[in-house]
């Protein structure tokens, strides 16, 4: 299972793996427990390898940001989502200082976190991105 597989749904907690077409949208099956889905054609479906972070600088791949925090927890969960909004601020700036603080709100890093931790509980241990062909 690759990065580019995993889907964000917009409206649905948690992250889904892409499992196929259908003629009303895509078919997704959701990583925490396996349940099977049709995500419609009209609801907002973005893969994990298309969100970006706000940085001072250039926007940094959210796959980047993961490899970051893997890399700062030693392959282990991260902070919960569920910790106060300074906490997670402060955290989410020891993984990635430069991100751009006008921009980025608690919410953005809640889900960062979520999705992160999520990633790690369903076995990922690389956050590629495709290389293009």
């Amino acid at each position: 299972m690759e990065l580019k597989e995993i889907l964000a749904i917009s409206g649905q907690p948690g992250l889904y793996k892409y499992v196929a077409q259908s003629t009303r949208g895509v078919i997704v099956e959701s990583l925490t427990d396996g349940h099977r889905m049709n995500a419609s054609a009209s609801a907002k479906v973005s893969a994990l390898t298309e969100i970006s972070m706000f940085t001072e600088g250039d926007d940094i791949p959210l796959a980047e940001v993961f490899t970051k925090i893997y890399a700062h927890t030693g392959g282990k969960q991260a902070i919960s989502h569920k910790e106060t909004p300074e906490k997670l601020q402060a955290a989410f700036a020891k993984v990635l200082p430069e991100y751009d603080r006008d921009r980025v709100h608690v919410s953005d890093i809640k889900k960062c976190f979520a999705w992160y931790n999520a990633l790690v509980e369903a076995g990922f241990t690389e956050f590629k991105l495709p290389t293009e062909e």
